[in-house]
């Protein structure tokens, strides 16, 4: 994107953020602004300086959908809001509301949302100890816990992954898809056969009937902070103590949160320059992560099967059907390239089933 481009497209998000909160309109005004933009995504994230010293978090978009984007945040509203009382009652940055509900700006082209600014603790290491693994593992398990307690009291939401999946396996019939999409037909007969694979798991499986809950499935050292668990002597335990950015929120099953936790997980760690390969989920490292996650919240063995079927619906939706809009252009290409050439043709070859091991009872 061109300078001149960049900065126009700057000026529109501060210009979205700046009448957002002139609508809000608490009696504050903006003393200053900070942006704090990852330049990953399209969206932008901003800090907002207020004339009383105070500061929140101001997001803007225009990519997707608007009523989906309110749709999500109502429902982590909701969700926050059933967790108080318990352990991860301030985990969640919350958001500034209007008659009890979020309230979102809208302008016909931008919307933008105002969440509270979170403390942030200490940060996990890049690559994590092994004893870090499993205390990861568990305290996953025990926010997982958490929030499957509270989802029967949200509604749920019209984005699912089946809904998803078909609409890109619709996509890639159509004329458009090759430009749609940056494919040319060889590859887009790769994704849609993977498409349709996704799709009859989840027939098959009878996915749609399993119990859903809220998960963030983006789970990066970057959008979370822990504090130190005293309980540990060792020094090495902690729990979740804030979490910040919910770009691919959704009411799923857990299974979607686990791919990035593998990530998180691995012996490489978090890396600014990344790709999306299957072989963090089978590192001796993640079959730790799976047994800590295990002893605390268990999981079936349909589950630990459908990983897979997680892990390529990641794939095709986030990088394929959304990562054009999603992702800044040049990442986008690199990953989809990963994707489309290494991670889809290789998936098929591995077995799932070996991680089964993890999660059998050590009881003869």
């Amino acid at each position: 994107m061109s300078s001149a481009v960049d900065a126009g497209v700057s000026r529109r998000h501060l210009d979205a953020i700046r009448n957002a909160w002139s609508e809000f309109d608490d009696g504050r005004r903006i003393a200053d602004i900070v942006e704090l933009s990852a330049m990953v995504s399209t969206n932008r994230v901003y800090r907002l300086v207020l004339d009383d010293g105070a500061a929140i978090i101001a997001k803007s978009s225009n990519y997707g959908s608007f009523f989906l984007f309110a749709e999500d945040h109502d429902r982590l509203h909701r969700c926050t809001r059933l967790l108080s009382g318990g352990p991860y009652e301030d985990f969640m940055a919350g958001m500034l509301t209007a008659d009890d509900r979020p309230f979102i700006f809208y302008d016909g082209e931008m919307w933008v949302v105002f969440y509270t600014e979170v403390e942030v603790r200490d940060r996990l290491p890049a690559i994590l100890s092994e004893p870090q693994v499993d205390n990861l593992g568990a305290e996953i398990a025990r926010f997982h816990r958490a929030t499957h307690s509270v989802a029967r009291l949200l509604p749920p939401t019209s984005k699912t992954v089946t809904s998803d999946a078909v609409n890109l396996f619709e996509m890639t019939a159509s004329r458009r898809a090759g430009e749609e999409l940056g494919l040319d037909p060889s590859r887009l007969d790769l994704v849609r056969r993977h498409t349709h694979r996704f799709l009859m798991a989840v027939h098959e499986s009878g996915y749609d009937y399993w119990p859903k809950m809220p998960v963030l499935i983006d789970w990066n050292l970057g959008n979370f902070s822990v504090e130190p668990d005293p309980s540990v002597a060792d020094g090495t335990g902690f729990r979740l103590f804030s979490r910040w950015d919910y770009d691919w929120f959704r009411i799923e099953t857990r299974l979607l949160d686990f791919y990035f936790l593998s990530r998180v997980s691995s012996r490489t760690g978090d890396r600014t320059t990344f790709s999306y390969g299957v072989h963090t989920l089978f590192e001796p490292r993640f079959r730790r992560f799976l047994r800590a996650y295990h002893a605390v919240f268990p999981l079936a063995e349909r589950e630990v099967l459908f990983l897979k079927e997680a892990y390529r619906f990641f794939l095709l939706n986030y990088v394929v059907r959304e990562g054009r809009h999603f992702f800044r252009e040049d990442i986008w290409r690199h990953l989809l390239r990963d994707v489309v050439d290494r991670h889809l043709p290789d998936l098929d070859r591995h077995d799932f089933s070996s991680l089964l091991v993890e999660i059998e009872s050590d009881e003869e």
